[in-house]
């Protein structure tokens, strides 16, 4: 049983890790969206279904928009809900997501912590991305629930001016932690 506490924990490390710095193409095609991750998640998210995570990525050299969420909401644990992925092309008037239901281990696991840290947490998704809308310029790509520490945050990338920047909120109280540059080396 401790083997296994340790190697999902290890798993969750890595995954939280590769939220990390954007390359200058995907902050390229940020331009083309016709949508933003608020909108993408206010699309998909209806009656107990909620958003765990969202972002924008390069899936085979194009743009895509993926928000990810839990079925049956933050009420039911991971064992028991429906863990999937809504993304899809956001360069239309109209996103249209395929919904694909995690299965495999790596997502899963990704997803079941997310989906954790955002039960706990006295906010959602959309009011930190409302207050990053309001004291931030350029564009928010990526929003993640991590455990940093022992600690619940939410990291928020944001593409302004060809630069990437990291936004840390406390996920407890929703609070900014602090700003960096997205590029600068972690400590």
């Amino acid at each position: 049983m401790i083997r296994t506490a340790v190697a999902f924990a290890a798993l969750c490390a890595v995954f939280a890790t590769k939220q990390g710095p954007q390359d200058a193409e995907l902050l390229k095609a940020l331009a083309a969206s016709k949508h933003t991750l608020l909108a993408g998640i206010q699309q998909v998210t209806k009656a107990s279904e909620t958003a765990i995570s969202a972002k924008f990525e390069l899936e085979d050299g194009k743009l895509s928009l993926s928000v990810y969420t839990a079925q049956k909401g933050l009420g039911v644990d991971a064992e028991h809900n429906v863990l999937q992925e809504y993304g899809g092309s956001p360069e239309s008037a109209a996103w249209k997501p395929e919904v694909e239901v995690f299965k495999d281990v790596e997502h899963t696991a990704r997803a079941a912590q997310q989906l954790t840290l955002m039960a706990l947490s006295g906010t959602s998704l959309i009011d930190v991305l409302r207050k990053v809308e309001k004291t931030q310029t350029g564009t928010i790509y990526s929003i993640t629930p991590v455990l940093r520490q022992r600690k619940a945050e939410c990291v928020v990338l944001v593409a302004d001016k060809g630069q990437s920047k990291e936004l840390v909120y406390d996920l407890v109280s929703g609070e900014p932690i602090k700003a960096r540059d997205a590029d600068a080396p972690k400590k």
